[in-house]
């Protein structure tokens, strides 16, 4: 293209186009813009290990029954520990769980990984896929009970001064702008979103919903159940999506279990 010029007036063209580049790509991401590219989509029957992200304030015990629901169905299950108190940026968290995803892949040479997120733990999965290379290694990513458009709980909090995570996690919040910005559920893995009707925490409880996942409330599988948000992880009818959701055949919605009413 540039055969034509003189070398040292060549030489100069190529650095200003060089410069130019670099600033599209830095103004991209100043933008939040993404730079899209073909993802190798993750094999739906391999079944790797699954990794449980906890909520807001990073208590590992409150998903400690989801864990061993998914263990007595024959998976391998680590529940990742959030930094700090749980409470610090979500981004950071979702270097977390990048660093478990690696271990975890090392340790069982396996292709892929699910990951189950708890409440704010959904929004670090979402992340991570986003921005830390999950889209290539997530078969499934399952939220349960997580504000992706933010609680008004949070929102209140924000008012009056709360943690880092909570600032994040209130409507219209940056992070969840640019996280809902585009595809909220962009190329690689499966989405599917469990909630309930009855969640006093992310509220209102439409803000579980995924466009492009496959949502389903507890309700809308058991009319009569009755389920909070901090009852979801230990809740059998939340329990059997989640296991159905991350079975080796494409998710769908299951009949509701007997105890589910």
């Amino acid at each position: 293209m540039f055969d034509h010029l003189a070398p040292a007036r060549r030489r100069l063209v190529l650095v200003v186009v060089a410069a130019l580049v670099a600033a599209l790509l830095a103004a991209a991401v100043v933008v939040g813009v993404r730079v899209v590219v073909d993802v190798d989509q993750a094999s739906q029957a391999d079944q790797g290990p699954v990794l449980v992200v906890p909520g807001y304030g990073g208590s590992t015990d409150s998903v400690q029954g989801l864990a061993a629901a998914l263990r007595a169905d024959g998976r391998e299950v680590a529940v990742v520990e959030l930094a700090g108190d749980g409470k610090g940026d979500l981004h950071e968290q979702a270097e977390v769980l990048d660093a478990a995803v690696d271990a975890a892949l090392a340790s069982t040479g396996e292709p892929s990984v699910d990951v189950v997120g708890y409440s704010a733990g959904g929004v670090i999965a979402r992340l991570w896929v986003r921005d830390l290379g999950g889209d290539a290694l997530a078969r499934r990513v399952v939220t349960l009970g997580s504000p992706h458009h933010g609680t008004e709980l949070a929102g209140v909090g924000s008012e009056v001064g709360c943690p880092e995570a909570c600032l994040q996690l209130a409507p219209g919040s940056d992070l969840l702008r640019g996280l809902n910005a585009g595809d909220e559920t962009p190329d690689g893995p499966v989405f599917v979103s469990v909630w309930t009707t009855d969640d006093e925490t992310v509220t209102p409880p439409e803000s579980a919903e995924l466009a492009g996942a496959l949502n389903l409330s507890v309700q809308s599988i058991c009319a009569n159940a009755e389920v909070s948000h901090g009852d979801l992880p230990d809740d059998p009818v939340a329990q059997a999506l989640l296991q159905s959701a991350l079975a080796s055949a494409l998710p769908s919605a299951p009949p509701c279990p007997a105890a589910g009413g």
